[in-house]
């Protein structure tokens, strides 16, 4: 007898305590979102880019409920791409893919380099963030890959002191391009080195980053170049196949980066 009441007060405390902590629990994971897979984040920004430049836009995700969930939901739970581009004023990163509010963590940068800056805020968007994709997008008529090529070609004007070593990063791409396509002079280089340059980024952040090389290779995101036109409002989508090519190459490199974290 004994036993038994002391049996019936244990069920009473785990029920008891599944009465006080199942709604903690639950509460704890409520307006989380499941992320999609990285062929379905290239999917979505590419049925958003359609509606974009068909005058088609839905303009998610920009009411006075999603400010307001902005204000208590972490970022993490709802950001599905992460974006390194240009701060080019004709590049509006959420507009052109249709997006709103947490839907894209954007790093921008004139000529979208992968610098030590841009290396890192790359890792937070898909190590912390767990954007499951990002995207390199350049751009048609990009200022800081034409200063480039005027100054490689002895057509540039004089730059502002902090200018150079911002782009100096870009000076090998365009550099492979004119290699690669000798036969065209002049401006007509732009374009070539503008998607070289987008290489070279990837390259770069392959380079740099042991922990977003990692992610890859673990399949919880891929790296996609793209261009856009601005012309147009049109983003072209480079092949996934190049990217992993340059992943095998860095990872063949003795020069990478090893170093996943600070103060290893």
């Amino acid at each position: 007898m004994k036993f038994k009441k002391i049996k019936n007060i244990f069920f009473i405390l785990i029920f008891s305590a599944m009465l006080i902590w199942f709604p903690v629990i639950a509460n704890a994971g409520e307006g989380a979102v499941k992320k999609p897979s990285p062929d379905e984040v290239i999917k979505m920004m590419t049925d958003g880019n359609k509606r974009f430049y068909t005058g088609k836009s839905s303009d998610p995700h920009k009411d006075a409920e999603r400010i307001a969930l902005a204000g208590k939901a972490n970022q993490g739970d709802y950001a599905y791409a992460t974006v390194i581009t240009c701060s080019d004023s004709r590049v509006p990163v959420e507009l052109i893919f249709d997006a709103g509010i947490m839907d894209i963590f954007v790093i921008r940068v004139a000529g979208n380099v992968c610098d030590t800056d841009e290396v890192g805020s790359i890792e937070y968007g898909l190590a912390h963030v767990n954007t499951p994709l990002l995207v390199v997008l350049g751009h048609t008529q990009c200022g800081a890959v034409t200063a480039v090529t005027h100054s490689l070609t002895g057509k540039g004007s004089k730059l502002e002191a902090n200018i150079p070593p911002l782009v100096d990063n870009i000076v090998p791409a365009v550099k492979k391009a004119m290699e690669q396509h000798k036969d065209i002079k002049g401006d007509a280089i732009i374009p070539y080195a503008i998607e070289e340059n987008v290489w070279t980024s990837i390259e770069d952040l392959f380079m740099k980053s042991p922990a977003v090389r990692n992610i890859v290779k673990d399949g919880k995101a891929k790296v996609i170049g793209a261009i856009y036109d601005v012309g147009t409002g049109k983003v072209k989508w480079l092949p996934l196949e190049k990217t992993d090519k340059i992943l095998k190459k860095v990872e063949a490199s003795t020069n990478k980066a090893t170093k996943v974290y600070a103060g290893e």
